[in-house]
């Protein structure tokens, strides 16, 4: 992240002190700090928007460098429209171009030289994997699929003598049984192993608790398989917790406080308002393309289900034909057939969501938040899904972690997954994380990848 702030900055630099009024003025650094803290504080969230700091990117040039270069262009285009708090628009067409050459080669420059460092023995953290199972195999694929290759596996560790023969395949990799519990230490040194990945599922008995602290006493660092799964992919594993509630339920999240509440419920006034202003004047043209298009009522209602599990009215525009549900409620599929033409427009654009903005100035829903799921479904969902009502430990939103990385879900399948991003979002709940999630959806809805 440091390397990347130095490329932009050092490309609005350069390209400052190659115009004619500028002069080869090095001290424009000195004299103007709020040009570059502006360029700054615009890279951060636009980078992570496009997933330029995701470990599942970062690791291979091949994928690093197409999100830096898309996050470095909506910056600098970003940057030159700001008046006032970034330097005037350049005069000459070359004087323009060149902070953005300047900007793509330095990036591309900086990322080349962090994939480098990353292939070096001395940024590897040599990992065994306790646990053969499900839990461990799992997170072998992980490492192997979302790492960015700093954990370099060496093998497994397994008391069942059954597989001490079995090799696991892993994205091109095969990771072998190296030993048992008492091996452990030995391995640890002969392996020079600086990391043991715990992927056990059962309770660590006081014997195996032994054998960690000798290797805890050899320097070596000790994480939970669902932590370092929910680093990786950004999700809370609650199918790997079993008796491990605690791991998976955000007992102490963000939300409990009295700061953070009130802060995004601020947010959430002005962000509504600002919404609603803006549909406006684009609702008399909307409702006379939803009526041409299928005659029948224009906002569509339906209950969810909310914080503390209560029920609310969610508003949203028509997309589907009058009576879709006739038969029973469904879930939505890809190229639903109820579907009309203009609501696939406004799906894949989200603006069929829009009305939500009543949603949380009347206080039901937040700006971020889960999605709110039905109530027919959340009985059977509850049922079925660990830790599903937690979700409603905080107000549903009409941008979530969850959409933003998943999409919409359609089955019970994709009910787990989306649970998954939404108890990471509790756990991580931020001002931060808000505006990335925001920010992602406006790209998502510019892109038309709704649904």
């Amino acid at each position: 992240m440091g390397l990347d702030l130095l490329a932009v900055n050092g490309a609005l630099l350069l390209a400052l002190v190659l115009r004619p009024e500028y002069r080869l003025d090095w001290g424009l650094l000195i004299r103007h700090p709020h040009w570059f803290l502006l360029l700054s504080a615009l890279w951060l969230p636009l980078a992570h928007v496009f997933d330029a700091y995701n470990l599942r990117v970062t690791g291979r040039f091949a994928t690093s460098a197409p999100a830096v270069l898309k996050a470095g262009a909506i910056t600098c285009a970003i940057y030159l429209l700001i008046p006032y708090l970034s330097p005037a628009l350049p005069t000459s067409r070359f004087s323009l171009f060149s902070f953005f050459l300047f900007a793509f080669f330095l990036l591309l420059a900086v990322r080349g030289l962090y994939t480098l460092s990353l292939a070096q023995p001395l940024f590897h953290q040599r990992a065994i994997i306790l646990g053969a199972g499900w839990a461990g195999r799992t997170i072998a694929q992980a490492l192997a699929e979302h790492g960015d290759g700093t954990y370099q596996v060496v093998g497994f560790v397994d008391d069942d003598s059954s597989k001490q023969d079995l090799t696991f395949p892993g994205c091109g990799s095969t990771f072998h049984i190296l030993g048992d519990r008492y091996t452990l230490p030995h391995l640890v040194n002969h392996h020079q192993v600086t990391t043991l990945i715990l992927a056990i599922n059962r309770e660590v008995d006081g014997e195996m608790l032994q054998i960690l602290m000798d290797c805890l006493e050899l320097g070596v660092k000790i994480i939970p398989m669902p932590v370092l799964l929910e680093q990786l992919t950004g999700r809370v594993p609650v199918e790997h917790m079993d008796g491990k509630w605690y791991m998976a339920m955000p007992i102490d999240h963000p939300g409990t406080g009295a700061l953070w509440p009130l802060v995004k419920r601020v947010m959430d006034i002005i962000l509504a308002s600002l919404g609603l202003l803006l549909l406006l004047p684009f609702l008399p043209f909307l409702a006379l393309a939803i009526y041409l298009d299928s005659p029948g009522p224009i906002f569509y209602t339906q209950e969810r289900v909310g914080e503390k599990g209560k029920r609310f009215k969610i508003y949203k525009f028509r997309t589907m034909v009058p009576d879709a549900e006739k038969d029973g409620p469904v879930w939505a599929q890809k190229n639903d057939r109820r579907v009309t033409r203009v609501g696939r427009i406004l799906r894949r654009t989200h603006v069929d969501e829009f009305p939500q903005f009543l949603n949380i100035l009347k206080g039901e829903m937040s700006a971020v938040g889960p999605r709110p799921e039905r109530p027919e479904f959340v009985e059977t969902l509850a049922a079925e899904i660990p830790f599903y009502r937690v979700r409603h430990a905080v107000k549903p939103g009409m941008a979530s972690w969850g959409l933003v990385n998943q999409g919409y879900g359609a089955s019970k399948e994709d009910a787990l997954l989306k649970l998954q991003y939404d108890l990471y979002y509790i756990k991580h709940q931020s001002l931060w994380l808000d505006i990335v999630i925001l920010l992602k959806a406006i790209v998502n809805a510019l892109t038309l990848q709704g649904r």
